[in-house]
């Protein structure tokens, strides 16, 4: 894999993340600290990107009774209904 070389401009809290990064030891520049947070950040997210699909796909296997539809504020008044705002299922 080739080096790019491109100016990049960081705001002073991104930079000062990178740098105490390098100063924990954890990378030895901060260019390194920046490449190695991004790519991090890429595989989070391809991560995150494979968890929902494999949601999705077992959703898909659920019985059709168990579905919420979706049709215009069906889904709204099935989570009003369910949860009270912290995310939790009444029960």
């Amino acid at each position: 894999m080739s080096d790019r070389k491109e100016p990049v401009f960081v705001t002073d809290p991104a930079y000062d993340f990178a740098r105490s990064l390098v100063e924990r030891g954890e990378y030895a520049s901060v260019s390194d600290a920046i490449n190695g947070e991004m790519l991090r950040l890429r595989d989070s997210r391809e991560a995150d990107r494979v968890l929902l699909e494999a949601e999705i796909r077992r959703r898909r296997t659920l019985p059709r009774d168990q579905w919420i539809e979706a049709e215009p504020g069906h889904f709204r008044r099935w989570f009003d209904e369910n949860f009270d705002g912290t995310a939790e299922r009444k029960t």
